[in-house]
Formats: structure tokens, C-alpha cells, sequence
């Protein structure tokens, strides 16, 4: 047997921009709440309750960061960084909560509308977007290379079309006075964030459930390591994500023995699978016949079946 290894995983995040953001976010908040009940607003409500939920997303993301910042030990030899895909989970939950309760709320707003005070509605809505777009363009850096960055992303830009929505619905009822539209703008807010918040439910489920990673194509995978000169087959073959970016592969490679597994295979499949398919983490066990494969995994103990087998990460 031999072994190397090499984890050469990304790393970076974006804690600094997260914590002016959450600033920016949990001041307003305050002000949004106290000027939707001043002005008798639901849009301005929901819109906080969206603000809320932004402080709580950027807040956990933070969590997150922090401790998946910890290294891995004897008891999680993967280190903290599922703590991040849970984070997601939970603010994905989270919003899809308070969408539900916004929509019901309007609802029984159209059974019994409510004065309404466009003038602060108008101005409240305006900081807020303002404060919305400055979020939003502290935390586009990091969206795509996080799932947790990007669930208070994606927190943040539907609470601006929220901000968008109330100020639409501002000057309309201050020049209609059609106060219905106050509730109107809260269910399209509603309507407008159910889906994305099911997008990244998903996405954060299928991690937790070891799934192929978002945008990867095992038989395209696979197909690239058979193309690798002295590869003969792949199989018992796996690939998922610890966390978002953070992919890894484990894999049988049958081989030709006139190749040489660490030398030859090993750099050139290490090569492809990182430039091709960002997967870093790798475990690959170089065999020259393929082993008797059963449910329970690699049976070495059929008689007549000899192997030379070596087990090498990357």
C-alpha cells in the first residue's frame, strides 16, 4: 500500500463585507419596523420582516464562517464546514416562513384595508432600498462560491425588489388612495421570494444528502478519467460536496500494469479532475483487475482473483 496526500481545496470568504452589510441591515431594521407600525403599512412590514430575516441570514453566515474556519479533529475529520450548508438550510426555512405569513396577512388586509401614510411609506422605502443595494454589492462577490453567502444574497435582493415594490405601491396610493395596493405589493413580495427560497432549499439539501454537486456531470466526469492514458475503467464511484465548492470524489481505477498508478495515473487524473471540474479532494484506488463489487463495497476475498491495489488521495 501507498499513500500521499495533497488537499488542495479554495478557501477564502467575504467576512469583512458580511459584517458591514449586517450593520447596514440590522440599523435600518429598526427604523422599518417602527416606521410600519407609525404609518400603518403592511408592504413596510413585510418588508422588515424580510430585513429581519436578512440580520438573521448575515448573522448565521458569519456563525458559519467563523466556525468553519475550525480545523478538522478526531471526531470530524472533515473539518466545520457542513456547519455552512445547515446555515443555509435554516434561512431558507426561515424565509419561506415569513413569506407564508406575509401572504396571510395581506389577506386579511383585503378583508379589512387599513389607513395608510404613503408619505413615510415612501421615504422609509427609499432608505431602505439604498441600504438594500449597498448589501447587495458588498456580498455579489462571494455569492457563487458559497451557498451560505449566497442564501443572505439572495435575502438581501428580494428584500430590494421588496424596497422597489413598496415605494411603486407609495405613489400609487398617494395619488389614487387605493390602499389595497399596500397589501398587493406584500403578496407580490411573497409570490416573488417562494421560489428562489425553494432553489436554495434544494441546493442546500441535496449537500446534506451527499449529492452530485450542482453543475457536475458524473458520466462527463468519468468519461475524462477513461480518456487518461493506461485508465481501463472506473467504478465504485463517488461524488459530493462537504460544503459548496468543497467537492470530493473517491473512485476504483482500474489501470494497465504497464503504467505506473503514482507516477503516471495519478498526476495526470489529479491534473484533469481540478482543471475540468474543480474537485480537489480525491481518493482514488488504482487496481489491475476490477475487485468483485457488491453492495456492500469491494469483496477481495473471491477465490482466484488476485490484485495489486494501492490507495492514493489527492
Amino acid at each position: 500500500m501507498s499513500a500521499g496526500h495533497t488537499h488542495a481545496l479554495p478557501s477564502g470568504d467575504n467576512e469583512r463585507f458580511i459584517w458591514i452589510a449586517l450593520g447596514l441591515t440590522s440599523t435600518f431594521l429598526v427604523v422599518e419596523v417602527i416606521g410600519g407600525l407609525v404609518t400603518g403599512s403592511l408592504a413596510l412590514i413585510s418588508d422588515a420582516a424580510h430585513m429581519l430575516t436578512d440580520t438573521m441570514a448575515l448573522a448565521i453566515a458569519l456563525a458559519a464562517i467563523r466556525i468553519a474556519k475550525r480545523a478538522a479533529d478526531s471526531r470530524r475529520t472533515f473539518g466545520y464546514h457542513r456547519f455552512e450548508i445547515l446555515a443555509a438550510a435554516f434561512n431558507a426555512v426561515l424565509l419561506f416562513l415569513v413569506a407564508i405569513y406575509i401572504l396571510y396577512e395581506a389577506y386579511q388586509r383585503f378583508r379589512s384595508p387599513a389607513e395608510i401614510q404613503s408619505t413615510g411609506m415612501l421615504i422609509i422605502a427609499t432608505v431602505g432600498l439604498i441600504v438594500n443595494l449597498i448589501s447587495m454589492r458588498l456580498l455579489s462577490s462571494g455569492k457563487d462560491a458559497s451557498l451560505n453567502v449566497k442564501g443572505a444574497y439572495l435575502e438581501v435582493w428580494s428584500d430590494m425588489l421588496g424596497s422597489v415594490g413598496v415605494i411603486a405601491g407609495a405613489l400609487l396610493i398617494r395619488y389614487t388612495g387605493w390602499t389595497w395596493v399596500d397589501s398587493a405589493v406584500a403578496v407580490l413580495i411573497g409570490v416573488w421570494v417562494l421560489p428562489r427560497t425553494w432553489v436554495l432549499l434544494k441546493e442546500s439539501v441535496n449537500i446534506l444528502l451527499e449529492g452530485v454537486p450542482d453543475g457536475m456531470d458524473i458520466e462527463k466526469v468519468q468519461a475524462a478519467m477513461r480518456a487518461v492514458p493506461g485508465v481501463v475503467s472506473v467504478h465504485d464511484f463517488h461524488l459530493w460536496a462537504v460544503t459548496s465548492g468543497k467537492a470530493s470524489l473517491t473512485a476504483h481505477v482500474v489501470y494497465d500494469a504497464a503504467y505506473s498508478a503514482e507516477q503516471q495515473l495519478l498526476p495526470a487524473l489529479k491534473e484533469i479532475l481540478a482543471s475540468q471540474f474543480s474537485v480537489y479532494h480525491t481518493t482514488l484506488q488504482f487496481e489491475t483487475l476490477p475487485c468483485a463489487y457488491t453492495e456492500d463495497g469491494c469483496n477481495y476475498s473471491a477465490p482466484g482473483q488476485s490484485h495489486d491495489e494501492s490507495h492514493v488521495h489527492g
